[in-house]
Parts: C-alpha cells; structure tokens; sequence
C-alpha cells in the first residue's frame, strides 16, 4: 500500500517551510484539558523536540531524533499544544538561507533566520511557531510574511534544548497570525500578568534613517501607523536620530561574530562538510577576533543597556518600522536586519505587527519596542495598532 503525504506536506511543496513533519496520527494532545489545547505549532529546527531530528539547517541527513524536548516545547506540549514538525531555518539561524519561499509570493524570501516558522503560520499551516532572534531573525520574517512575531526580553524564556549560537544574544520567541493567540502562548511560556494599558500611553517615534536607506513605502507605512495609534489615543513624541544607535548596531555584530565562531568552531572541526561556506567563513573571521576586544564590547553594552534604560524609560514604548521595506526578491538573501539588532543588543521586548493600510503588493511591518521584562505591557499595549485582534 503507497503511503499518501499528509495536507501539511501537500501544501508545504511550493513553499517548503517544514524541515520534518511528523506523522499526523502521532500529533495528539497529550494534555486535552491545558489553556493551549487544540493549538498546533512548529519548532524553529534549532530547538529539540523529542523524536524529531534536530539538524539546524545543516547537512546532517543521519541526524538522530532528539531524546528530549527543549524546555519551551516541553512547557508548551504540557499546556496542551500539539508540535507538528521542525520548520527550516538559515544554516544555525546564521546566514546561509534555507529553500524556504515566501507564501504571498513565492518569488520573494520569507526573511530570516527563522523563515520556515514564519511561513509555516503565514500560511495557515500552524497557529503559532516557534522561532529565535540573535539580530533580526524574527522581526524580520513576521514583517515580511505580514504576521505578529514576538521577541521576549533577554532571558525571559528558558533556553535548554536551543543551539546557543550566541550565548548574550539568543532569544527564543513565537509568531501567530492573531495576536491574542500569541498572548495566550506569552502567558504559558512566561507567566506574564494582566496589566492596564495606559489611557494616553506616551510612544516613541525613530524612523531609523540613521542606520540605514528605508524604502519610501516602510516610512509611509510608519506615518499611517502613527495616524492610526493617534487615533487611538496614544500620544507620540517624534525622537531625533541618536547617534548611539549606529554604535548599538556596530556592537552587536561584534559580539555576535565573536560568540559564533566559538560556538560553531566544534561543529566545523567535527564536521567541516556540513556548514556552507559563507557560515565557514564566518568562522575563520570570527576566530581571528581577540577576546580582550571582546570583553570591552560587553562592557560597553552593559554601559549601554543602563543609558538607555534611563533614556527612555518616560516611554511606555518605542516605534520603528520593522524592515526597511518589504521582502527581497529571490532567495540568496533574508534581508536587512539593521532595524531590529540595537534591540536584540539591548535584550528589550519587540514585537513586529503588520502595517495598517498599506498599499505595498508584499506585507510592511512596524517594530514596537517595550521597556526590558516588561513583556506583558507591550503584548497589551500592542492591541492599539491591532484593535481588530484584541478578541
């Protein structure tokens, strides 16, 4: 008897998110009476999930089924929620793009490093997934596949079962297409609380010019997100460019480059036909980086990190657009993360929504950026710019 693929995999032909689907008859709710049940989702294949091979988007064809979950699959499979396979990431959610397309036009890159999650739910193939972030590895897919991606605060998740790439900077988060679901998911992993979201909740706007060309249509989407919170009640303080954003920018590459290298020297020494060569050369380059520079790189972040607190902690939150415009063509690149690493630097909540009436043939996104552990008001406050998911 020939085996039929299963709906997912029929679907996922043309966009090619999934890395490994399990078996439909084994997706089953081990918890039917948890606050997710009845919720599939996908895991970034930089995450374990017990009997799935985790091969991080490497060529690892012999890769055994994980013995364990991750610690975030396991709080989640508790909670009622069913995974159903490993989504495609970029070579160790570096640089090397996996074959994943972008569902609203095929021709175009879903971002990146987590592409396979964010189009596995732009799709409608999951209602959530989960992804990580080390620069723009989240908000650049969910603005890109015009979903909600959300990127907790450094820390705020716990990590065992993740191939830390970068052991100051990874961040496990999780994208949806319906933002209360992705409440509900914050709740479960984090145990945020209800809070009041202010009347007139005081926003900062960066247009982000500063750190690099933005397309004309990511600005105007900006301005119509601005109208639309204005609307809403909030109160908006257009922000001058800061000059200490391109030093966030600069900083986090280095930190980044150095911690990955060593992270990925092991692998490369063990299996130096697996990685890619533009993930080898990365290595070599990062190898070459001295540690003293490098402990005076997270000096200067924590310096960093402390100014900014202060800064702009009269804000309930920050504005920007989440990519400086809508998805590239082809698949050789993910596309800029400039706007998204000074806040993985800084280790604050972000959260990547779609742009309100756009007029963009591929989805603009906008980058809400919240005070450090204060996931909870952001996920909350986020509601003003998406009132139609606030249900």
């Amino acid at each position: 008897m020939t085996a039929h693929p299963s709906p997912l995999a029929v679907q996922d032909q043309s966009i090619q998110a999934w890395s490994w689907l399990a078996d439909p008859l084994t997706c089953i709710s081990t918890h039917p009476e948890g606050p997710l049940a009845g919720l599939s989702f996908g895991v970034k294949d930089v995450l374990d999930v017990q009997g799935m091979p985790t091969r991080y988007g490497a060529h690892f064809p012999d890769a055994l089924p994980a013995q364990h979950d991750a610690a975030c699959v396991a709080v989640l499979r508790r909670a009622g929620a069913i995974p159903v396979g490993k989504t495609v990431t970029a070579e160790f959610a570096y640089a090397a793009p996996g074959p994943t397309r972008n569902p609203l036009n095929l021709e175009h890159t879903p971002g990146g490093s987590s592409s396979g999650s964010a189009a596995a739910v732009a799709a409608g193939m999951v209602d959530f997934a989960l992804g990580t972030q080390t620069g723009g590895s989240m908000m650049r897919p969910a603005a890109f596949t015009g979903i909600v991606g959300f990127k907790p605060s450094f820390g705020a998740i716990h990590r065992s079962g993740l191939f830390l790439l970068c052991d100051s900077l990874d961040t496990i988060g999780y994208f949806s297409r319906d933002l209360s679901v992705l409440r509900r998911v914050a709740t479960v992993l984090q145990g945020l609380p209800d809070v009041k979201v202010p009347t007139c909740p005081r926003i900062g706007v960066l247009d982000g010019k500063d750190l690099g060309p933005i397309t004309p249509a990511a600005l105007a989407a900006l301005e119509q997100g601005c109208l639309h919170l204005e609307q809403q009640g909030a109160q908006l303080e257009r922000l001058p460019a800061d000059p200490q954003l391109k030093e966030l920018l600069i900083l986090q590459g280095q930190i980044m480059a150095y911690e990955m290298a060593r992270s990925l020297l092991p692998v490369w020494q063990a299996s130096p036909n697996a990685l890619r060569p533009i993930t080898v050369q990365a290595i070599k380059q990062g190898l070459e980086l001295p540690p003293a520079d490098y402990h005076a790189w997270q000096a200067r972040r924590r310096q960093l990190q402390t100014e900014w607190q202060d800064r702009y902690a009269h804000f309930d939150a920050l504005l920007t657009p989440a990519a400086p415009g809508p998805a590239p063509y082809g698949l050789d690149s993910t596309g800029s993360s400039i706007l998204n690493r000074p806040w993985s630097l800084l280790g604050w909540p972000t959260l990547s929504l779609p742009a309100p009436a756009q007029d963009s043939p591929l989805p603009l996104g906008l980058q809400l950026i919240g005070q450090a552990h204060q996931d909870a008001a952001l996920l909350d406050l986020a509601v003003l710019l998406s009132p139609e998911q606030a249900r």
